[in-house]
């Protein structure tokens, strides 16, 4: 069972956002037949069967065992992911596009990055499942509170400078058998909490505002980010 999956198929999605289909899905993180689930989800077996074949068929569950009882086959299902994140290419002609009206202050282009993040790298991943490769990514995850607003400004300033000096410093439009990469750079306010939640989704951060190195990408952001060279101002620009 993967981490993460990416569903890049309306229909994928359609399925998995399907309420009583979801409520499948999520007991599948244990392996599970049709009788079992009706059973935890207190639903007719006839239901849950249907369901379960809906979504075998876009790839959302697996059969991971085969038993004979009797004169009977019991199939048991496992989900192929722990969770599921839908990637915006299921949205076709209307998933958001960054170069449409790029504004590094902007929230709506700041998750208009997000956007084609989860879909680069979601396009990615299935290209690399296929070819039974790995994907080399990096992210870096931190949280900072900032004593003021112009603190902040001062922080997304330096961030840019440093990002532009790094870009100019390794981009290399003519190096044979090079390969593009993608730097996107975030920086948001935390939403508060509901009440009794922990704090924050990545942990407490450390008092040094510690940064959490993860897998498999980065977070995207506005910081005003300057190109480091007329050769790099293609899509590749943050």
């Amino acid at each position: 069972m993967l981490d993460v999956a990416v569903i890049e198929e309306p229909a994928a999605a359609e399925a998995a956002l399907d309420p009583m289909r979801s409520r499948v899905l999520a007991a599948l993180a244990e392996p599970g037949s049709a009788a079992m689930l009706a059973v935890r989800l207190e639903l007719p077996r006839q239901k849950v069967n249907y369901h379960l074949k809906e979504l075998e068929r876009h790839g959302l569950v697996e059969l991971v065992e085969e038993r004979r009882k009797g004169n009977v086959t019991e199939r048991v299902y496992r989900a192929t992911a722990a969770s599921y994140v839908i990637s915006p290419s299921a949205l076709a002609a209307v998933s958001p596009d960054p170069s449409r009206s790029p504004d590094q202050l902007s929230a709506r282009w700041l998750l208009a990055l997000g956007a084609r993040l989860v879909q680069e790298v979601g396009a990615l991943l299935s290209g690399a499942a296929r070819a039974r490769q790995r994907v080399a990514t990096f992210g870096i995850d931190a949280e900072v509170r900032f004593a003021s607003a112009a603190d902040r400004a001062a922080f997304a300033d330096e961030l840019a400078r440093a990002v532009a000096a790094l870009v100019g410093r390794y981009h290399d439009e003519a190096a044979p058998g090079g390969r593009r990469n993608r730097v996107v750079v975030g920086l948001h306010q935390i939403p508060e909490p509901p009440a009794g939640a922990p704090a924050s989704p990545t942990g407490p951060p450390s008092e040094a505002g510690e940064a959490r190195p993860y897998a498999p990408a980065p977070v995207p952001a506005p910081a005003p980010v300057p190109a480091p060279a007329p050769e790099a101002g293609q899509d590749d620009r943050p």
